[in-house]
């Protein structure tokens, strides 16, 4: 009888350990401009390739080239830089007034801006996203006031959840935005389902699945794919690689599949890699995708490359499990920097400008902070009542628990 060695179980080890010298040799990076544009109605099967490469429109030197290229007008471009900032600048803010207590808890998205103002502006109103707690820029590019983001922030009294809901974990049906989940990936089969009920009402609308790296190792994202795959929902499948889960490198939840796109192949969807950082590059892709949704085309996944620049939340030290100066070694740059480099170059915009633009956007964001905190803020002010815990619950109320609401003063 032939003599085996053990068995023994493979467990993926990250390339550098915090000390170590960033190393991002693994991430292979197409040359702008190189990547094809297939046709929108093209089959999965014929376009596999995409799942394996990065759509990059701006170069180096910050020219737009190639086939996914020419899609946004120098003003398009200029409000997706200031939103982009808004974004930040509304990060660095809500970052400062946690450390201050005035809030328990907040992530930022530093790095990762291009991504949700991109893709925004690739739906239609009406369209909903099921997001996760790093979207926040769907809903800035989106219109929606910041003064309403704080509110809910700080669970305040003029807080729209009335504060049913953890910070950042905002919502607005208007804006397209569905209620954040704290429990991960659960999002991904409920964008699929809204999907499938816009299609059996023969509506117009669209959805939009949000999920980061970490997450594509629960069992929903998987069920969603299934779902989505077999009934060619109108549904945009979006996964966020920024490199780190909540603090374990992206290897454990990749597998063996290579990329995390290549996991939409095995159940026939349309898979593609976009430079995260690229705000060119993320709105052309997305609007490839919406219209295949619009078409009846089906579903199409989406993978976008980017960096989780700051920690994964104010709960997070990133310093205990990657080296400090990772961020700096990224190789797909600042997706603010590189629009702003874009937008000089064409001579549409100039290093004044932004400067400007960064103070009249930061005086912006400091007058929605002060009008936001005069509601009050976690430890300070007004707060919600407490008679908003049994409403919204039941369409009509149960007598026990009109008993605990009459018992409550309420």
């Amino acid at each position: 009888m032939t003599e085996f060695a053990q068995l023994s179980l493979h467990v993926p080890e990250p390339a550098v350990r915090p000390g170590g010298q960033p190393d991002f040799s693994n991430v292979t990076i197409a040359k702008a401009g190189a990547v094809a544009r297939p046709d929108v109605d093209a089959a999965p099967e014929d376009i596999r390739d995409l799942a394996y490469s990065i759509i990059r429109i701006l170069n180096r030197e910050g020219e737009a080239v190639g086939p996914w290229a020419g899609l946004l007008s120098d003003e398009a471009l200029l409000t997706g830089l200031r939103n982009m900032m808004k974004l930040r600048a509304f990060d660095a803010r809500m970052l400062m007034a946690q450390r201050q207590g005035k809030t328990s808890f907040y992530m930022q998205h530093l790095g990762e801006e291009a991504v949700s103002c991109a893709f925004r502006k690739a739906l239609r109103q009406g369209d909903m996203n099921f997001p996760t707690y790093r979207q926040a820029g769907l809903l800035i590019a989106d219109g929606y006031p910041m003064e309403e983001m704080m509110n809910q922030i700080f669970s305040n009294e003029s807080d729209p959840l009335r504060g049913r809901q953890l910070p950042v974990m905002y919502s607005s049906k208007e804006h397209g935005f569905f209620t954040i989940s704290g429990n991960l990936s659960t999002q991904y089969v409920q964008a699929v389902g809204w999907a499938m009920a816009s299609a059996i009402k023969n509506d117009t609308k669209i959805a939009a699945a949000w999920i980061g790296d970490g997450s594509t190792a629960e069992s929903d994202f998987h069920s969603a794919l299934v779902f989505a795959s077999t009934y060619k929902a109108p549904v945009i499948l979006n996964i966020v690689n920024n490199q780190w889960a909540i603090s374990t490198f992206q290897g454990i939840a990749r597998g063996g599949s290579g990329t995390f796109a290549a996991r939409g192949l095995g159940f026939g969807i349309p898979a593609l890699r976009v430079d995260g950082n690229d705000y060119l590059a993320v709105h052309a892709v997305s609007l490839w995708a919406a219209e295949r949704a619009r078409r009846n085309l089906g579903p199409t996944l989406i993978e976008y490359v980017t960096y989780r620049v700051g920690a994964h939340s104010t709960s997070d030290d990133p310093s205990a499990y990657r080296p400090k100066t990772e961020s700096e070694a990224w190789p797909l740059g600042d997706p603010v920097l590189r629009l702003k480099k874009h937008l000089i170059l064409k001579g549409a915009w100039s290093e004044s400008r932004h400067v400007q633009a960064e103070a009249e956007i930061l005086d912006e964001v400091i007058d929605a902070q002060k009008r936001a905190e005069a509601h009050g803020t976690l430890h300070a002010g007004g707060k919600p009542s407490v008679r908003d815990i049994f409403d919204g619950v039941y369409a009509d109320m149960p007598p026990h628990i009109r008993r605990q609401r009459q018992k409550a003063g309420y």
